[in-house]
């Protein structure tokens, strides 16, 4: 919406937000490497699962139980506290303003920091349940409904920000947030399950959403 005139030029900025993601994965490792990793041996093991010809009614089993029952336990675990916490926030009023927005207001001045507004990095930090909310929520924020919402084409959505005053840096400190920010909660507890490390979970959430602000302030000072 902001750089993108065609196909093409959408495939090259693409690239180079791949290429960023490269960079900045190098330079955590090395930085790791040499701090709370330093004399820690490493390894990577890949189990490759015997070939065979796949039994039907055991695959949908299979299907259903990984995919179907986990979505659900995920909605009931996580989204649904999450959606009650986002719908008391847009319901709420205080002197004539959702305590949605007020919050918004209060984390202004470090959404500013790092190029982007208080209704993106409320967004982004009630989008920790699922990453898929985010956009939603800041929709939700910037139109001053209770309840959330879509838009109808990218034309309509980049008018939405635009009036909200996103500029191309807001759109670029966008992009590379969300390349960095924690990781979703489903994550999270995936790690903490393989790991049963209160340690690792943490430098899991932190470690990405340290590179992530360190990287949209720079750009957000440089331009």
């Amino acid at each position: 919406m902001f750089f993108c005139k065609n196909s093409f030029s959408a495939a090259l900025v693409l690239l180079a937000l791949i290429a960023v993601s490269m960079l900045m994965t190098f330079v955590t490792s090395k930085v790791l490497t040499t701090t709370v990793l330093k004399g820690v041996s490493s390894s990577f093991v890949l189990e490759l699962p015997p070939y065979r010809k796949p039994k039907f009614f055991r695959l949908i089993g299979d299907t259903i139980r990984e995919k179907v029952i986990f979505v659900l336990f995920r909605a009931v675990i996580v989204a649904a506290p999450a959606g009650l916490i986002i719908w008391v926030l847009a319901n709420i009023n205080v002197a004539d303003t959702t305590l949605l927005s007020r919050i918004a207001q209060l984390l202004d001045p470090i959404g500013q920091f790092i190029g982007l507004d208080g209704v993106m990095l409320l967004a982004f930090i009630l989008g920790f349940p699922a990453n898929e909310i985010v956009i939603p929520i800041a929709l939700m924020a910037y139109l001053s409904t209770n309840q959330m919402g879509d838009y109808s084409s990218l034309e309509s959505l980049k008018t939405i920000l635009v009036d909200n005053g996103w500029t191309w840096v807001t759109a670029l400190c966008t992009c590379i947030f969300s390349m960095f920010h924690f990781p979703c909660s489903t994550t999270l507890l995936t790690i903490w399950k393989e790991t049963r490390s209160v340690k690792w979970t943490l430098m899991s959430l932190f470690t990405p959403l340290l590179v992530g602000i360190i990287v949209c302030a720079l750009i957000n000072a440089i331009f």
